[in-house]
């Protein structure tokens, strides 16, 4: 399974949240069963993305009020990035630096609100549809130049989707080559552009590039803002080893990567502002160093001296470190709601009665689970899967959950015993982890008081989404976490509520087989109209909703601190991290 925006939650959210805290904006004590769980920062941030014109995006990109160029800002990092070949990026711990170094046909102008704005990038526009979605023209800008100096091409933009097609690419998004040959073997189809031969279903020619995909797909052009995505130069493809130094056609190239101690960040003199609507670009470097914990990180920039003035983590502050930060340093945190949802899984097969779906939402205590990953610092509660930040969003509280979010063990126990369902044995699985331990204690005692039979399985965390992920796992309720990698419905529902998706490590983790929601899926995706669909995920997601599918839990937050020497340090709603292109060095 690749390492997505939506697998960077799946694969953290677990272990994340018991050592991490998210920022705050939520109202409430979460500790008690008088919480109206108010949804602030989930109001504020739901998402506006307007599909931008040619004027939209054409460049430069707004400038930041008092921003200065120049300066040097040092990221404190644990892990080195996994890869930077943008073919290999899959996962927005990787995409938070490949946004600087590889542009994509279209991108997202962010606003100051959070707003977004989808734009052509390396395109004029966000392209022209035809046969309602099945054709996609786009059209490169004039002068787009590699940090060598030469044009990128329509040939580099054919050879950036051609080359995912190899051997070697396999950790990349896959939706593009499914659709452009129209099966999920696709390299059986076509092997890649190294044997001389190119896809038929992309022509390019003079500067525009034409898709003929094998399905409609009316959101094409928000899925080719994707890093799987972007160019590789045909002349500077050095295959297997392009990870190592890929050639930038972003503000900001590659001068030194020791792997796991150190990259540097220099400016691409060969990239112009003019013709880029979304990045500014004012620090004249970036110095990345590896293998520092999130601890120490922000034990340093709380103490702000030295280089750490102008120093930002690059993980989330840690739980322990929250109340120093916030005495310490409170004008240094910057903080922003995730992509991600968090969910409790219920498990269709095992859970087929509806009624013991309801008393198990019911009687669960969101609000303690909440209280024990950092309160209203872990996110604001969930009513649904679709993220605040996925257009078309709507608060839908279907469960109650706002109004009662410590959960009412009597009322569900009530249903139960009307259903003459007492004692029905659940299972419950959770990571082996101490915050995990105790969220298990209050997941037992609840459904206990509910009426359940509970009994507890302790996975280990390296094995999670192995154990989870098995059609035939035994366990009836899980915890888990979403994301989707485009901002429109199609990649929370498809994954994880179509029936096809039901297998050995797939992504229908409720294994949910339902035809109703099955066709609501197809025809949203058929959608040409972007307002008409997005109504239609919004009405999915209730629908699913309704269905005990998953326990909501909260939308995810995060929380971050840098030095006092920068400014307009802001967290990308797309990536869940700090956004390199906004922030400027003070002094």
């Amino acid at each position: 399974m690749s390492f997505s925006r939506r697998n960077f939650l799946i694969a953290t959210g677990v272990a994340a949240a018991s050592t991490t805290v998210l920022s705050a904006c939520s109202s409430g004590n979460s500790s008690s069963s008088g919480d109206t769980g108010k949804q602030g920062a989930a109001k504020a941030q739901t998402a506006t993305v307007k599909i931008g014109t040619a004027e939209d995006s054409k460049g430069p990109a707004p400038e930041v009020s008092g921003a200065k160029k120049g300066g040097k800002v040092y990221l404190l990092n644990d892990d080195d990035f996994s890869h930077l070949d943008p073919q290999r990026v899959y996962y927005a711990w990787n995409s938070l630096a490949a946004i600087v170094l590889s542009r994509t046909l279209t991108g997202y102008k962010v606003n100051d609100d959070g707003s977004m704005t989808l734009v052509g990038d390396l395109a004029t526009d966000v392209g022209t549809m035809k046969d309602g979605g099945k054709t996609w023209t786009f059209t490169l800008k004039d002068g787009i130049k590699w940090e060598d100096g030469s044009d990128v091409t329509v040939d580099d933009a054919r050879h950036g989707i051609e080359r995912a097609f190899a051997s070697f690419i396999t950790e990349g998004a896959t939706y593009v080559p499914n659709w452009l040959t129209g099966t999920q073997d696709y390299r059986k189809t076509y092997p890649g552009p190294y044997g001389g031969k190119h896809l038929k279903s992309i022509e390019t020619t003079g500067k525009t590039i034409t898709f003929h995909l094998s399905e409609a797909r009316p959101d094409f052009n928000y899925v080719l803002a994707m890093h799987s995505y972007a160019p590789t130069p045909v002349k500077g493809d050095t295959k297997q080893n392009y990870d190592k130094k890929p050639v930038s056609n972003g503000p900001y190239k590659i001068q030194s990567h020791v792997t796991d101690k150190s990259m540097v960040l220099v400016r691409n003199e060969h990239w112009d502002p003019s013709t880029d609507p979304i990045r500014n670009a004012y620090p004249d470097e970036f110095d990345f160093t590896f293998g520092i914990q999130a601890d120490t990180a922000a034990d340093r920039i709380i103490a702000d001296t030295g280089n750490d003035q102008y120093a930002v983590s690059w993980r989330t502050v840690p739980q322990a470190k929250v109340p120093q930060a916030t005495a310490k340093a409170k004008d240094r945190l910057f903080e922003g709601l995730s992509s991600g949802t968090s969910v409790y899984w219920i498990n269709q097969k095992t859970v087929p009665d509806m009624q013991v779906r309801e008393a198990i939402i019911r009687a669960f205590p969101t609000a303690a689970i909440r209280s024990l990953q950092g309160g209203e610092h872990r996110g604001d509660y969930a009513t649904g899967i679709m993220s605040p930040l996925v257009a078309g969003y709507k608060s839908q509280d279907v469960w109650g959950k706002l109004k009662n979010p410590a959960g009412d063990p009597a009322a569900a126990k009530a249903i139960l015993q009307k259903a003459g369902k007492l004692g029905t044995k659940i299972v419950y699985a959770y990571q082996d982890d101490p915050t995990q331990a105790k969220i298990k204690v209050v997941v037992q005692n609840a459904l206990t008081a509910a009426g359940f039979t509970v009994v507890t399985k302790a996975v280990d965390s390296t094995t999670w989404y192995d154990q989870t992920g098995k059609v035939d796992s035994g366990f009836d309720i899980f915890w888990g976490g979403w994301s989707a990698d485009w901002p429109t419905g199609y990649s929370v529902f498809q994954p994880l509520f179509e029936g096809d998706q039901i297998r050995d490590e797939g992504t229908n983790y409720c294994h949910l087989k339902n035809a109703d929601v099955d066709a609501a899926i197809k025809a949203a995706t058929a959608e040409v109209d972007q307002n008409k669909a997005n109504e239609m995920w919004a009405a999915l997601d209730k629908q699913v909703t309704e269905l005990g599918t998953f326990i909501p839990d909260v939308y995810m937050k995060r929380l971050y601190i840098h030095g006092s020497k920068l400014g307009n340090l802001k967290m990308d709603p797309n990536f869940d991290g700090c956004m390199l292109y906004k922030m400027y060095v003070k002094a």
